[in-house]
């Protein structure tokens, strides 16, 4: 009598999981059909009949993600709400960091990131702010909505060595003074930029600013 157990029936959201994981070691680049399907042990054909192409399989991945996102809870006010739902975004783009590639991605929105959008838009409305002021503010929160900030472009690396390092600090102190005195008296010189606080002080300083316009009423 044969004790092989049946092999289970691949479905959707075997297939999605899967992605997600190897994602999350591997990268969104390296996250193909054939790499989905070896991590299934099944063939890339199995998986199309789930879904039609790998286009589709990052939207279904993204949504899976973000309909993880909590609730804001008991916030007084849209500032905390807002704050605290981009912020959860920003933990869970922690946990996936594939999350920027396939928003930055996306052709169109997927379900849940309108949904993200719209429970932000709702919060605003909620605290009395005009559909203009609304309009700005998701253009000025820009990807910062996702958890994430485009950088601007990298200061130039200092060399190893210690006499070219010293002549390349002189030349660049010389020609771009105003950087140097950032960079060499800010309270984190030398310890580096710590990336969540700078997020959190760029997103507190939008939402102060937009607050200040809706109390003076603007238009």
């Amino acid at each position: 009598m044969s004790t092989t157990q049946p092999r289970s029936r691949l479905d959707r959201a075997q297939v999605i999981a899967a992605a997600i994981a190897h994602a999350d070691e591997c990268g969104l680049e390296a996250t193909s059909m054939r790499k989905v399907a070896e991590r299934l042990h099944v063939t890339p054909m199995a998986l199309y009949k789930h879904v039609e192409n790998r286009s589709e399989l990052i939207d279904e991945m993204l949504d899976h993600v973000l309909a993880l996102l909590p609730e804001p809870g008991d916030q007084e006010g849209w500032r905390p709400q807002v704050r605290a739902r981009i912020l959860a975004c920003r933990s869970l783009l922690g946990r996936h960091p594939w999350m920027r590639e396939a928003i930055e991605t996306r052709t169109l929105a997927t379900p849940q990131a309108l949904g993200h959008m719209d429970a932000l838009m709702a919060a605003m409305f909620d605290g009395g702010l005009s559909a203009d002021l609304v309009h700005d503010a998701m253009h000025t929160l820009s990807t910062r909505m996702w958890g994430f900030t485009r950088e601007a472009m990298p200061t130039p690396r200092v060399p190893d060595d210690p006499g070219e390092r010293e002549q390349a600090i002189a030349e660049f102190t010389a020609n771009y003074p105003a950087i140097m005195r950032m960079a060499t008296l800010a309270s984190h010189a030398g310890a580096g930029c710590d990336d969540d606080a700078e997020f959190a002080f760029a997103l507190d300083l939008i939402l102060a600013g937009v607050h200040q316009l809706h109390q003076g009423g603007w238009r």
